[in-house]
């Protein structure tokens, strides 16, 4: 089992606003504050790096939720700071950029700069940003594929420059220099919340991770079981899974759920948008599309293992616990919740660890970390599974 550490690089003094997304004015970020919280947060990872954990990295834009405009830099500061963390982006919105051979350039130069630790993360982004990238939101998934598509040729091809003439992107020569240290290319996943997208990326091969579903993540697992049976690949181990939550923990009870609790704050703000924003016409099908429009991403229910289901966005700490939102507590505390999701997932191996949101201080989230490393981290790393798989999935 792998643990990632990961913040969305809020910026928590412009939190009062009544959209945090697209239509915030810029002057309400103050460069020195903004400087002092990205040199903070690079100093969190470069700390995780010295305790075990690897690192993930995400970007958003137009947003005070998460400062990274761009997941590049970031990555490339950590390549050369870092020593032995794996680098995971998840993710790099593939289908939002103009130029996907680009991106390949800089994922490439990346992973060769860390000596082979970049894992790629390509995702189709969210949904409020398609007025930021200037794109038609309809067939943004046909859009996405042709770029993942062109980005692993552009990586694996080694013979010197190919055309490439898609119904997106046009190339008269693609060669890029260097190649990744990798090969044919870094690891690759893809995030969803939805089972049918699970089974296309089984389809490729792809790790699968899913974001604040809890025990509903089994859905999405098993669609990935599934499309991997379709298409003949063997039976998937939990390597290929991976699953990100909120997590706090502390010497005490109190101070880990004291913790907990100002993290929560990012699920009352994540989604904080003008309506216009949410569910661009043509962007999701027509059943999601009305889906969301009843339940945004964060106010849809989530089921509780006990039965009956909360709203993360106005869940409490104690439901979030309980539905494996959120791992919260003493080390013990913690240990017991990730395993027990662990076996209800059937083997999860790549669990991140959301250990810093809103206004979590540096000291409580570099205290979190530690802790973690030392007492819960070393009972999980090595975990032996008696056959959760099958169990889980009813095979």
């Amino acid at each position: 089992m792998r643990f990632f550490h990961f913040t969305e690089q809020p910026y928590p003094d412009a939190w009062g606003e009544k959209s945090l997304r697209i239509n915030i004015p810029n002057r309400l970020c103050d460069p020195q504050i903004a400087s002092a919280l990205y040199n903070r947060y690079l100093d969190e990872w470069l700390l995780a790096d010295e305790l075990g954990f690897d690192i993930m990295l995400n970007e958003h834009h137009s947003t005070a939720t998460c400062l990274a405009a761009s997941i590049t830099p970031f990555m490339s500061i950590l390549a050369r700071q870092t020593r032995r963390a794996r680098i995971l982006a998840l993710g790099v919105p593939i289908a939002n950029r103009a130029d996907p051979v680009r991106v390949a350039e800089e994922l490439a130069l990346i992973d060769v700069i860390s000596r082979g630790r970049v894992e790629m993360g390509f995702v189709k982004g969210v949904p409020f940003e398609v007025p930021v990238a200037n794109l038609n939101p309809v067939r943004m998934v046909d859009r996405f594929w042709e770029a993942h598509d062109l980005i692993l040729k552009a990586m694996s091809n080694h013979e010197g420059p190919f055309r490439w003439e898609g119904e997106y992107f046009h190339y008269r020569s693609v060669n890029i220099w260097p190649r990744p240290f990798q090969s044919p290319y870094p690891p690759v996943w893809s995030t969803t919340l939805s089972v049918s997208s699970a089974r296309e990326i089984a389809r490729h091969g792809h790790v699968v991770a899913t974001v604040l579903t809890g025990f509903d993540a089994k859905q999405i697992f098993d669609g990935y079981r599934a499309g991997c049976a379709e298409h003949g690949r063997p039976v998937p181990g939990p390597d290929r899974f991976g699953y990100l939550a909120l997590m706090a923990t502390a010497g005490s009870e109190a101070e880990a759920r004291r913790r907990g609790e100002i993290i929560r704050t990012y699920l009352h703000t994540s989604t904080t948008a003008s309506s216009q924003f949410k569910v661009p016409p043509g962007y999701f099908s027509a059943r999601d599309a009305g889906r969301m429009l009843k339940n945004p991403t964060l106010a849809r229910p989530v089921a509780l293992p006990a039965g009956g289901s909360v709203v993360l966005k106005t869940a409490t700490l104690d439901q979030l616990i309980a539905a494996g939102i959120m791992f919260c507590g003493t080390p013990d505390q913690v240990h017991d919740q990730i395993l027990r999701f662990d076996t209800a997932m059937g083997g999860v191996d790549n669990i991140m660890l959301m250990a810093q949101a809103g206004a979590l201080a540096h000291a409580e989230v570099a205290d979190s970390i530690k802790v973690f490393s030392r007492e819960v981290m070393p009972r999980l790393c090595d975990l032996q599974r008696a056959e959760p798989r099958l169990a889980a999935t009813g095979t």
